[in-house]
């Protein structure tokens, strides 16, 4: 038997969360190298090549250019270029442009807060010469010839190009691997850079782009006016499923594109909103456009938009992030209200007044006009409309038309069959032995009524063709909009509480509260500190009693910290009307006459956001003859 000998503790594994933990040793303080300085800053703007793409582009803009081409390979890992025809860059300050906070776009605090140019910081082509291979040629217009820059070794050399700037990077993150482990597949890396592009090209339509990928021609826009160049980048689709925005209140003015409720998707990738031409990603911008069709779309649905912003340099500060995506506005509320308005504004006038006729731009920020149908001395109740038994009342058959020949009376039985007559299949369909008139240009966008389908449809001869309309999504949207038109028409009366609720406040909700006691008061809402800590709810909006008011209390007041103050109880305003319109309208299966289906269509036609019902669904679709044709294989 061999002496047994006591082993010894196993030692402590090193485990990294220990490492972590573990105290480190303490190092003097020294100041870090330039390289890893640059390197630092490259982890804040270069995050991917098209980070790159971006931060070269700006630049190119900056300098004047009329062309910019863009040439890749891999993705941009191995290579990109940017060319651009701009005004250059002299020899002498070549070496200077690749050094730190070096730049001609801003030379004291005053031109910091005034910012309009893409770039200003100074920090992106050091940063990215710090992470890849940069090459540098430039020439201007009074130099003989160009010279191009060694960013590594700082070697200057006579080169040949005509006026302007290339930038060349190469091996991007070579020398941090470790960032390079980080990047995507080259097809993901290429559509990413493909992106920034599009984003500068969607905001100088006067600029043209190439993009080539592997020698091969990827995306090319002409310069050309701003809708020119929206089609050519997101399609035509997207112009004819999208209305003009022309909005200007006080120091902002809000342009560009806002897509129809059919063309909402289901993410938000096809949102671009702009200030003062730079793309921006801001919460109170998508905050507004996204409030505008609130009670448009259906579900989740995302909108879809272009929206320029031009705002006084001023009043923006766009020395946020490092990348130069995020902004801060000195009034956030006022830019929150200009979007929701100018995007509200456009959706408002309904694209049924325009069924039937040519594609134009429906006018922006007009009330639409009074309909042809709407004969002289007839009195219009703006509470008419909200029942079926009033529909009639304002339905008159214009008699200069020629048309009423071959209109039955509803009250005439050899006419039209009434509600009680109606066939049982459902079918309410209008018999004459006249034969039909054509429909005269201009007249009726939504036509006139031929049957009603099932209880449900209302089936209606235009100049396309054929228009079918669901009821109860249209009389529903007409009741909604008439009901928010009259509440919008008086103060919003306040019901006290019998006693007063309380609840713990934060001291941000406590100061907004005591801020805006006026806001508050004009939205039906008496909200006072109670206790240093403690907020009581006195009194909440008439239409809302029933609600909880500690819970309508502390939504409000977050708004007030952040967005328009009254978009929360107009929120539940909306939702309460949109009950009742829903249970005022029409129901499924109820017979109508030719006269109320005619006076529904009329009432479509002059009503805002009629298009879609309360819930976003659609209220009419318009089927072309051509698309008759087809489904009979006429012309074939």
């Amino acid at each position: 038997m061999g002496a047994h000998y006591p082993r010894a503790p196993p030692a402590p594994r090193m485990t990294a969360m220990s490492a972590v933990l573990s105290p480190a040793p303490r190092r003097p303080i020294r100041e870090l190298p330039d390289e890893l300085v640059s390197q630092i800053a490259a982890g804040e703007v270069v995050e991917r090549p098209a980070s790159v793409v971006r931060e070269l582009v700006d630049n190119a803009l900056d300098a004047g250019a009329t062309q910019v081409t863009v040439r890749l390979l891999a993705g941009g890992v191995r290579l990109i270029s940017v060319e651009d025809d701009g005004a250059g860059i002299a020899r002498e300050q070549l070496p200077l442009a690749l050094k730190r906070h070096a730049t001609s776009k801003i030379g004291s605090l005053a031109d910091l807060e005034s910012v309009a140019t893409m770039g200003f910081r100074g920090e992106a082509l050091a940063a990215i010469a710090s992470v890849s291979e940069l090459h540098l040629l430039s020439r201007t217009a009074g130099q003989a010839n160009a010279f191009l820059l060694d960013a590594a070794t700082g070697e200057l050399r006579p080169a040949a190009r005509a006026t302007g700037t290339t930038v060349e990077v190469k091996e991007l993150f070579f020398r941090t691997p470790a960032r390079r482990k980080f990047l995507k597949t080259d097809a993901t890396e290429l559509a990413h850079c493909l992106e920034a592009v599009r984003r500068h090209a969607l905001a100088r339509p006067d600029v043209g782009f190439t993009v080539w990928h592997e020698g091969r021609l990827v995306e090319q826009w002409r310069p050309g006016s701003r809708d020119q160049r929206m089609g050519d980048v997101l399609g035509e689709e997207f112009l004819a499923d999208s209305v003009a925005v022309d909005h200007t209140v006080g120091p902002l003015r809000v342009t560009g594109r806002a897509g129809i409720p059919d063309a909402a998707r289901s993410r938000p990738d096809w949102q671009f909103a702009y200030v003062n031409g730079r793309y921006v990603r801001d919460k109170v911008i998508t905050h507004a456009a996204r409030s505008a069709y609130e009670d448009l779309l259906h579900g989740q649905r995302q909108p879809v938009y272009v929206l320029h912003l031009e705002i006084d340099p001023t009043r923006v500060d766009v020395n946020v992030h490092p990348t130069k995506i995020e902004v801060r506005f000195r009034d956030s509320r006022e830019v929150h209200q200009a979007v929701r308005h100018a995007v509200e504004s456009a959706l408002s006038a309904p694209r049924a007044a325009q069924a039937g006729q040519p594609q134009a731009p429906l006018p922006v920020a007009t009330a639409p006009a009074a309909p042809a149908w709407r004969q002289p001395g007839i009195p219009f109740a703006p509470q008419a409309g909200e029942r079926v038994a009033d529909l009639g009342a304002l339905w008159q058959k214009p008699e200069s038309t020629g048309l009423s020949a071959g209109w039955g009376d509803a009250r005439n039985p050899t006419d039209a069959r009434s509600a009680s007559e109606a066939p049982a299949s459902g079918f309410a369909q209008f018999t004459s032995d006249q034969p039909a008139q054509p429909l005269p240009s201009g007249e009726w966008p939504l036509g006139r009524a031929i049957a009603q389908l099932q209880g449900i449809y209302i089936l209606a001869e235009n100049a396309q063709g054929l228009v079918v309309v669901d009821m109860h999504a249209a009389h529903e949207r007409i009741v909604y909009e008439r009901l928010k038109a009259q509440m919008d028409a008086q103060a919003i009366r306040s019901q006290p509480l019998l006693i007063p609720a309380t609840f713990p406040a934060t001291p941000a909700e406590v100061a907004t509260a005591e801020a805006s006691q006026a806001t508050l008061e004009m939205l039906g809402l008496q909200v006072a500190p109670f206790t240093p800590k403690t907020l009581a709810v006195r009194a909440v909006p008439a239409t809302l009693a029933q609600g909880d008011p500690v819970e309508l209390a502390r939504s409000v007041l977050a708004e007030l910290a952040q967005h328009d103050a009254s978009s929360v109880v107009e929120r539940a305003r909306n939702e309460l009307l949109a009950t009742m319109a829903c249970h005022g309208a029409v129901r499924a299966n109820r017979r109508l006459t030719l006269d109320e289906m005619n006076a529904l269509l009329r009432q479509m036609e002059e009503t805002e956001r009629s298009d879609q019902c309360n819930h976003g669904r659609p209220t009419w679709r318009q089927l072309t003859l051509k698309e008759l044709d087809a489904l009979f294989l006429r012309g074939r």
